[in-house]
């Protein structure tokens, strides 16, 4: 993964563009795997169901607008849009908006990330022979507590739309789409 990163991040200029590179991510349910040393071995893995996209059984939501489809056959970076709770794993530049330290523990961290950039407009591209691989471990301290605390949710859900209130005032007209996406 590093060796692609660094060669993408001088290719598409990343030091003097406003760009989010989507590392496309992938797991397995396996403990032990032999990690693909390519991306055809790793689609091997996929058609072999040794491999699936990030959560797709989960939150397919999160890493649909990544294009999985396309990225299959892509031999050159291409540019997505922003959708509602898209939360890919990303290589920004250094001065990129911070992470809100609102968000600590489970939910929502990395989905307001990527909304900020958007609202910054920050250019999504997904790298084409990139990849990363997810593996299984227990749960969390903090998604046990999400999942199994109604309070918790409901904090969750306040700071999420305290958030998206902030965007609004810190944005204007442009972070609407922010506010009117979730009710679609």
């Amino acid at each position: 993964l590093f060796f692609f990163a660094r060669k993408s991040v001088i290719q598409l200029d990343l030091a003097n563009t406003k760009k989010a590179l989507i590392v496309p991510a992938f797991e397995t349910l396996r403990y032990r795997l032999s990690f693909p040393k390519s991306k055809a071995e790793l689609l091997s893995m996929l058609d072999m169901g040794t491999l699936f996209t990030f959560r797709y059984h989960v939150w397919t939501k999160g890493h649909a607008p990544t294009n999985f489809a396309k990225w299959r056959t892509a031999t050159t970076p291409y540019h997505v849009e922003w959708e509602a709770d898209f939360e890919p794993y990303v290589v920004v530049r250094k001065d990129c908006p911070e992470y809100d330290r609102r968000f600590v523990g489970f939910g929502w961290n990395k989905v307001a990330h990527i909304m900020e950039l958007d609202a910054q407009e920050y250019e999504f591209t997904v790298l084409p022979n990139a990849y990363m691989i997810h593996m299984p471990h227990a749960p969390s301290f903090d998604i046990t507590k999400f999942r199994s605390n109604k309070q918790y949710r409901i904090c969750l859900k306040t700071l999420k739309e305290e958030f998206q209130q902030d965007m609004s005032r810190h944005y204007g007209f442009a972070a609407l789409k922010y506010l009117t996406a979730e009710n679609n």
